[in-house]
C-alpha cells in the first residue's frame, strides 16, 4: 500500500517522501489505519519491520490535527522503550517525520546529565520518548507531568518484561489518565505479553507482521562446533578469510565482550565493545565508528544491542549462544534488513549444545552444523548445559543496565540437546553459503 492512500496529512507525507519512502511495510499497512481510527492496538513485529513508523506517523497526524492547549505545552504522548539506543532511534524518527509540523518532541534516558533534560521539559514538549528509570526519576523530581497524556506507546514490551520493568510500567500507568489511546508493540504474543496487554489495552485490534518466532527468510543461518578456547581464533579466521568489513558479534556477558574486543584489536582487527557498563557517550561513539566503517567489529551483549539501527549489516556472529532462545531471534534480526541478504553464524561449544537445540525447537527448523578444518573440537567434551552461575541465572544480571541506567533482570536458561549435523570443508561451505543466499525484497 502507498502512504498517500492511508489518509495521513500532507506535511507528514512530505516528510515521508523526503526520506525516500512511498510504500508501507506490512506492519505499517496493518497498524496505521487502526491507530487513525483511535483504536488500541496490540502489534507483533520484529525490530527492522518499520514498526516505529507504524505508531509515530498516525500519532503525529492526530496530534497535529487537534488544537494545541494554551500556555506551556503538556506532554500529550509518551513512548516507553527498554533501552537508550532504541529511545534515541525513535526520537530521531519522530524528528524526521514531524519536520513540517508544529510538534515538539524530546528523549530522556539515564547515563547522561539530567539537568539539560529538565530544562527542555520545563519549556514544554508534545511527545516524550523515555526509558522507565529516568522517566520515574524525573517525575519524582517534579520535572514532568503525565496527567494530560493522550497516547501511550509501550515498545518492545517483551524486552521490557525480560529486563524486569513490570513494576515500573505499572507505576507509569498510574500516573496517566485512563482516557487515552494505548499501543503495545512486541516481538511475540507470549502469554506474559497478553497478560501485560490486558491491563493496558481496551478492546485492542491485534495485528501481526510475521508469524510468531520466525526468522527472516533472507538471513542464512549456520553453525560451527568449536571448543571454547578456540573461539577467538575461529572468529578471526572467519573475519579474515571472508574479508568482512562489518560484523556484529554477540557475547553473553560484559566482561567477555570487553576481553574479546581487546583481543581482536591487538590482532589487527579494529573492534569496539558496547554494553550496559559503558557510558552513553562511549556507546554512541562505538556505534558511530561501526556505522562509519572505522571499526570492523562491534562486540555487544543482548541488552545493549536491542534496538540498534544498523542499515545493511551483512554479518552477525553468535560468539556465545544465548541461553534464552528468543534472544537468538532478536540477535539475527540485526542483519537481513531492508530487503538485503545477510548471514548469521553461531560458534557452538559442547556445553552450549542444549541452547542450540532450544533455538531449533523455537524456530521449528534445524540449523546446519559443521566443523572447521584445523579446529576440530574435542570429541570427549561434555555436553552438559552451562551452569547458570557461570554467566548469570534467573535472578542475576547478565548485562547490568542496558536501558540507560534503568533496572534490568535476568532470564531463565534454555534446555534440550542436539545431535551433530552435516560436516564440511570450511571454505567450500563459505562459498556455497554466499551463492545460496535467498534474494527477497520486503
Amino acid at each position: 500500500m502507498l502512504f498517500k492512500d492511508l489518509g495521513l496529512s500532507e506535511p507528514i507525507l512530505k516528510a515521508i517522501s523526503k526520506k525516500g519512502y512511498t510504500e508501507t511495510t506490512p506492519i505499517q499497512e496493518k497498524a496505521i489505519p487502526h491507530v487513525l481510527d483511535r483504536r488500541d492496538v496490540l502489534a507483533s513485529a520484529q525490530t527492522g519491520t518499520g514498526k516505529t513508523a507504524g505508531f509515530t506517523l498516525p500519532m503525529l497526524h492526530i496530534l497535529s490535527q487537534t488544537e494545541q492547549p494554551r500556555g506551556k505545552r503538556p506532554i500529550r504522548a509518551l513512548i516507553l522503550t527498554p533501552t537508550r539506543e532504541l529511545a534515541a532511534q525513535i526520537y530521531d524518527n519522530i524528528q524526521e517525520y514531524s519536520l513540517f509540523l508544529d510538534i515538539r518532541s524530546m528523549v530522556i534516558f539515564g547515563g547522561v546529565n539530567a539537568n539539560p533534560q529538565i530544562t527542555t521539559l520545563r519549556k514544554g514538549v508534545d511527545i516524550l520518548v523515555a526509558t522507565p528509570g529516568r522517566l520515574l526519576d524525573l517525575y519524582q523530581q517534579k520535572a514532568l507531568s503525565l496527567s494530560q497524556i493522550e497516547f501511550f506507546v509501550l515498545d518492545e514490551a517483551d524486552r521490557m518484561l525480560d529486563m524486569g520493568f513490570v513494576r515500573d510500567i505499572n507505576r507509569v500507568m498510574q500516573l496517566m489518565p485512563e482516557n487515552r489511546q494505548n499501543l503495545l508493540f512486541s516481538a511475540t504474543f507470549s502469554k506474559e505479553i497478553k497478560k501485560l496487554a490486558s491491563g493496558i489495552l481496551r478492546n485492542p485490534e491485534m495485528v501481526e507482521a510475521t508469524p510468531e518466532h520466525t526468522t527472516a527468510e533472507k538471513v542464512e543461518q549456520f553453525a560451527y562446533r568449536v571448543d571454547t578456547k578456540e573461539k577467538p581464533d575461529v572468529l578471526m579466521k572467519l573475519i579474515n578469510d571472508g574479508n568482512w568489513s562489518q560484523v556484529l558479534v554477540f557475547t553473553r556477558t560484559k566482561h567477555r565482550a570487553n576481553r574479546l574486543s581487546e583481543k581482536l584489536t591487538k590482532s589487527g582487527i579494529s573492534s569496539a565493545a558496547i554494553h550496559g557498563n559503558k557510558s552513553q557517550s562511549a556507546r554512541t561513539k562505538a556505534l558511530d565508528n561501526f556505522k562509519d566503517g572505522n571499526v570492523r567489529v562491534l562486540v555487544a551483549t543482548d541488552i545493549a544491542a536491542r534496538g540498534l539501527d544498523i542499515p545493511l549489516l551483512p554479518h552477525v556472529v553468535n560468539y556465545e549462544l544465548p541461553n534464552v532462545p528468543e534472544d537468538y531471534v532478536h540477535r539475527i534480526g540485526r542483519t537481513g534488513r531492508a530487503g538485503a541478504s545477510g548471514e548469521a553464524i553461531s560458534l557452538v561449544a559442547a556445553d552450549e549444545t542444549s541452547f542450540l537445540r532450544g533455538i531449533e525447537r523455537l524456530l521449528e527448523e534445524k540449523i546446519p552444523l559443521a566443523i572447521i578444518d584445523g579446529f576440530e573440537p574435542d570429541p570427549n567434551a561434555s555436553t552438559e548445559p552451562i551452569k547458570p552461575e557461570r554467566f548469570g541465572g534467573r535472578n542475576s544480571r547478565q548485562d547490568g543496565s542496558g536501558g540507560g541506567g534503568d533496572r534490568s533482570g535476568g532470564r531463565p536458561s534454555g534446555g534440550g540437546n542436539r545431535d551433530r549435523n552435516k560436516q564440511g570443508n570450511f571454505k567450500d561451505r563459505q562459498k556455497a553459503n554466499y551463492k545460496s543466499r535467498p534474494k527477497r525484497s520486503e
